[in-house]
């Protein structure tokens, strides 16, 4: 057996490197007849250089092992015939074909019945908006006054703040789903819709009002986002609400 002092010199690196094989050799055998140690130079040289081929494997970080598990990988596949990155869990080939129910005239026709109607339903919703009795200051609405009183309270006479939210209440009632709704998508796009027309309308004057810019382009996002929700989860609503408002989508 090899002594531990011995077996800690030569287990550094920087030693083993400096000392040639001749020099190695001559010293174990010193060694090994002064201590009546029987050791081989060949099973020490394998052992000196084990602590070299496990500071190469330590050096390796976690990506890099982690890359060449995936380049190892790769080779399996490649090897047994298979692409080198396996297919997504729902994959469509590009050559698939598609196949459609309809063919292209009739969605074109069933998509101007659709708009006919749509606009039929929205001209009896702002009918009966303007059948009803005239939008008042301060929500006195459904009381009974005198013409001068009503006069005074008549919306010809308010701000412009009064105007714009009174215009975003009436374009919010002509989209809701029941009495109240001021939650769903197609509210939420009039709601963001009249704001946005109102912070266009103040960059036309302001052309140097970097915040209010950038509250607009915030604006445009989160419309986009709705708008983007509402394709994909009612789209019969956001054809209507697109169609009305007169969006480019």
């Amino acid at each position: 057996m090899m002594t531990p002092p011995l077996r800690m010199l030569l287990s550094k690196p920087n030693v083993v490197n400096r000392l040639s094989v001749g020099r190695l050799s001559s010293a174990l055998n010193r060694v090994s007849t002064s201590c009546n140690i029987i050791s081989p130079a060949s099973s020490l040289m394998s052992q000196s250089a084990l602590p070299q081929q496990q500071c190469r494997y330590k050096s390796l970080t976690k990506t890099k092992r982690r890359q060449r598990e995936k380049m190892r990988e790769r080779e399996r596949r490649v090897a047994a015939g298979l692409p080198a990155k396996p297919k997504p869990p729902k994959y469509i080939p590009k050559d698939l074909p598609v196949i459609n129910a309809m063919t292209r005239q009739d969605r074109d026709a069933e998509s101007v019945s659709f708009d006919v109607a749509s606009a039929v339903e929205m001209k009896e919703k702002i009918t009966n908006q303007n059948d009803q009795e005239d939008t008042l200051r301060f929500g006195f609405h459904g009381l009974v006054m005198s013409d001068r009183v009503r006069k005074l309270l008549d919306l010809k006479n308010g701000s412009q703040k009064e105007v714009v939210s009174s215009q975003k209440r009436r374009g919010m009632e002509l989209f809701q789903m029941r009495e109240g709704d001021t939650g769903s998508s197609a509210v939420q796009v009039v709601a963001l819709t009249t704001r946005i027309q109102q912070l266009q309308t103040h960059m036309a004057r302001h052309r140097k009002d970097k915040s209010s810019k950038r509250g607009l382009d915030a604006l445009y996002v989160r419309r986009r986002k709705v708008l983007d929700y509402m394709e994909r989860k009612d789209f019969e609503s956001y054809r209507k609400v697109v169609k009305s408002l007169g969006l480019a989508r």
